[in-house]
């Protein structure tokens, strides 16, 4: 990272304050790295020349690019990602921040060389959850804590290489997972052990991520009418995070079991009711339980507190 202050031996002018430019925010900066020329990244880094001294400040995230154009690599690759985020999201609350295809700015150098997309999911705990253009390191005061990148032919050299060590030497991300959302078994896991990734045991066909208490595991099942081996996070007691829809679902089912008991409740009462009077105006036992489909033992009870 440039220095951010540096003197120079300019005379103090009068006034002492020179002219100040406004920096960009992380709300300016882009999520994928489009390309910028350098004039175009002096351009954007303000200064400020306080009693001869040179300011360089770094760009926000509304300063840089968030978007490259680029699309995932297919429908199932942003169906993953989705399934990933989407079913994060409410577990994590206001707890971290987790996003999905886009950029992570840590250094300077990637607005001249854009050699390096950002993570298809990543999460970061202890930061807040609003929305964000881009993961702008200097601004957030810190890297991601978990990445998650899904191979494809044309990505999988990159992610298993060199993403991975830019994840490993210079964001210093703790846990760094890749997954092929079309060959489930090319699925790896790995932990930051001092400065070097350590690659991680299956634990009964699922990682542990000790960052977030989680598991991630393989689900065969239908996701937006595409029947595959999803990954998915689930606890550790192995019960899958779900996303609002199968939340809403869930409820929804059992409201209706609710409502089905109630139903045979009133019915219950409803026999019951009618056996009562039958018994009281000198029915047969046998009869009464033919109309009410009431059994023996209900109208022996019945009987019983009748007396």
């Amino acid at each position: 990272m440039p220095a951010l202050l540096e003197k120079t031996d300019s005379p103090q002018r009068k006034p002492p304050f020179g002219p100040k430019k406004t920096l960009p925010t992380t709300y300016n900066l882009p999520g994928e790295y489009p390309k910028v020329t350098q004039s175009e990244i002096r351009q954007s880094i303000g200064t400020i020349e306080p009693n001869g001294a040179h300011v360089s400040l770094l760009p926000t995230q509304n300063d840089l690019p968030c978007d490259d154009g680029v699309p995932m690599e297919t429908e199932r690759h942003k169906k993953q990602m989705d399934l990933l985020v989407y079913s994060l999201e409410p577990w994590l609350g206001e707890r971290g921040y987790v996003g999905g295809n886009m950029f992570v700015y840590f250094s300077l150098k990637q607005l001249k060389n854009q050699d390096f997309k950002g993570p298809d999911v990543f999460v970061t705990l202890g930061v807040s959850n609003e929305e964000r253009k881009s993961w702008v390191v200097w601004d957030e005061g810190k890297s991601p804590d978990v990445v998650i990148e899904l191979l494809s032919e044309s990505t999988a050299n990159e992610d298993k290489g060199r993403k991975k060590a830019v994840y490993q030497n210079q964001l210093k991300v703790a846990e760094y997972f890749w997954f092929d959302p079309f060959n489930p078994s090319d699925w790896k896991g790995f932990r930051l052990n001092g400065h070097v990734y350590e690659e991680l045991p299956l634990d009964n066909d699922h990682f542990r991520s000790q960052s977030l208490g989680l598991t991630l595991v393989l689900w065969p099942g239908i996701y937006k009418n595409v029947e595959a081996v999803w990954l998915r996070w689930a606890t550790i007691k192995g019960d899958l995070l779900l996303l609002p829809e199968e939340i809403e679902a869930q409820r929804a089912h059992a409201a209706e079991q609710r409502a089905e008991v109630a139903y045979g409740k009133g019915e219950q009462n409803q026999a019951l009711e009618t056996a009562r009077k039958m018994l009281a105006k000198g029915y047969d036992l046998s009869e009464v339980a033919e109309l009410t489909g009431l059994s023996h033992n209900d109208l022996a009870a019945l009987s019983k507190n009748k007396q």
